[in-house]
């Protein structure tokens, strides 16, 4: 992806959350440069890669396979740890398909926040190999237990959410137009626990044509670097 284009994304989505009335942390906005001068009491911020996240999935179709994320709150791995959990906002426009895929570590939450409806399509994975069943899929949306059928259509208004629980592949995409997506999970690996059905990249590879208008999780500066 061109860093143009990642600023352009970067810039829509800001005023789309403003539209919606959601607020991010100050340091969401703040430049590389600004970033070069924090200390290590922002380490957590770097080292569990919270902030803004572009994935095209290795495509180079942003506005057909794509999602924008920002990671609010992340945690340990271990479970026994006192943060074990992770907070998401999320931004997918009409049509604009996240790759089917499962995790096999986390559970999670997936909320439609606000804007137009959330369409999702799930199938279980087998546990050893990861091929897609044929079986019907367990869930419970808002607390209330559901099945559905392999890759259904499954609709979320604004205020609706859905638990997807380990070994549930899942995709998803606007519906009528962009949608803002809440994640509440436990804690999220994104190198570890993403087990994508094509073989597809979760980091872009960006060209730069232009300087970063905010830095995304990957990329902040070591502490104190200049």
């Amino acid at each position: 992806m061109k860093r143009s284009e990642i600023n352009r994304i970067l810039s829509d989505a800001v005023s789309f959350f403003n539209k919606c009335q959601f607020h991010l942390p100050p340091w969401a906005f703040w430049s590389m440069e600004e970033w070069k001068s924090k200390g290590g009491e922002y380490d957590e911020i770097r080292t569990k890669r919270l902030g803004w996240d572009i994935t095209d999935f290795g495509i180079g179709e942003f506005n057909k396979y794509g999602l924008l994320l920002f990671t609010l709150r992340n945690g340990e791995s271990n479970p026994d740890a006192s943060k074990n959990y992770c907070e998401k906002i999320m931004i997918a426009k009409h049509e604009q398909y996240t790759l089917e895929h499962y995790h096999v570590c986390k559970t999670e939450d997936i909320i439609n926040r606000g804007g137009a409806d959330l369409v999702m399509c799930l199938r279980m994975a087998d546990p050893r190999s990861g091929t897609p069943l044929l079986t019907d899929v367990r869930i419970q949306c808002d607390g209330v237990t559901r099945t559905v059928k392999p890759r259904e259509q499954l609709r979320l208004k604004p205020g609706e959410s859905i638990t997807l629980e380990p070994y549930v592949y899942h995709t998803f995409c606007g519906d009528g137009g962009t949608v803002m997506i809440g994640e509440v999970s436990r804690t999220n690996d994104d190198c570890c626990d993403n087990f994508f059905l094509d073989k597809v990249g979760r980091f872009p590879e960006i060209i730069e044509d232009a300087e970063p208008l905010y830095p995304l999780c990957f990329e902040y500066p070591r502490t104190g670097s200049r």
